[in-house]
């Protein structure tokens, strides 16, 4: 990946719908190629996918949380069961006390509750820690190397 590849990785973060022609402009390229390397660079798995970001507040997913699940088991072959409780939205399995960590949105603070409960209905799951964010400053993509995420 070259600098090229990376000022249009950070255009295309800051806006997925960014024309080719748009993109060319920023990388010095025509659009032609702007397309050329998005589509190589999505073939090689760089990008993995195009989203849009939406305010969880607007859709009544005002709380947020991140649980710490602890287990009595190696936990990652449960991935599936945690996948189907669509208030998690990011699951991670990780070193140290805890074995995964989840981001988990909700409407309400009962409505987390309700997710703690499904958690422990989960083969091997022996706790839970849950952190509830009240604010968050910021949030941000992948950092392109070089500082030219924007």
């Amino acid at each position: 990946m070259d600098d090229i590849d990376r000022k249009l990785i950070a255009a295309l973060q800051r806006d997925a719908t960014t024309a080719y022609a748009a993109l060319g402009k920023e990388a010095g390229l025509s659009a032609g190629a702007a397309h050329e390397r998005v589509r190589k660079l999505r073939e090689r798995g760089v990008i993995r996918r195009t989203t849009v970001d939406v305010d969880p507040a607007a859709l009544g997913q005002d709380v947020l949380a991140y649980v710490m699940v602890e287990s009595s088991a190696w936990m990652g072959e449960s991935a599936a069961a945690f996948a189907a409780i669509p208030e998690i939205v990011e699951a991670h399995v990780i070193a140290g006390s805890a074995s995964l960590l989840l981001k988990v949105r909700s409407a309400t603070p009962g409505r987390l509750q309700d997710v703690l409960r499904r958690l422990y209905a989960i083969e091997g799951v022996s706790g839970t820690q849950a952190t509830v964010v009240l604010e968050t400053f910021f949030e941000r993509g992948v950092a392109v190397e070089g500082g030219l995420s924007g």
